[in-house]
């Protein structure tokens, strides 16, 4: 079975960082790439950023660069968000997911399948 589990998730004070990760099961995560999304109450899903699997090449939103780095381990099948300086604005759910393809050239959600089902990140001083 196709799957992808998230965890990492928690709360931090502003200023604070948290690594999620993103495991995936019953398929080979190196030939994907993988995207990063949040979702906060009451706003639309936006993606957060991607990583590419041939090459490595990353993506990021506005809201993210300079502050997320997303890495991959295709060893332990896994993807990583590694989020540092968090700011209250960023509370959300936040997805991980399977790109149709090998590349990141964006972050549009119809390009992704398998999503997992979310770890909650919370931001409160």
């Amino acid at each position: 079975q196709v799957q992808l589990v998230e965890s990492g998730g928690g709360s931090v004070q502003p200023g604070g960082s948290l690594r999620l990760s993103c495991a995936a099961s019953g398929f080979n995560l190196s030939y994907w790439g993988v995207g990063w999304f949040r979702q906060a109450p009451g706003k639309e899903r936006e993606g957060v950023s991607c990583i590419g699997s041939s090459d490595g090449s990353t993506y990021y939103a506005d809201s993210a660069k300079g502050r997320f780095i997303v890495s991959r381990d295709n060893t332990k099948n896994t993807a990583y968000l590694q989020m540092n300086s968090l700011k209250p604005e960023d509370p959300a759910v936040y997805y991980c997911a399977r790109r149709f393809g090998r590349l990141c050239p964006g972050l549009f959600g119809g390009d992704f399948g398998s999503w997992g089902p979310g770890t909650q990140v919370t931001v409160s001083s």
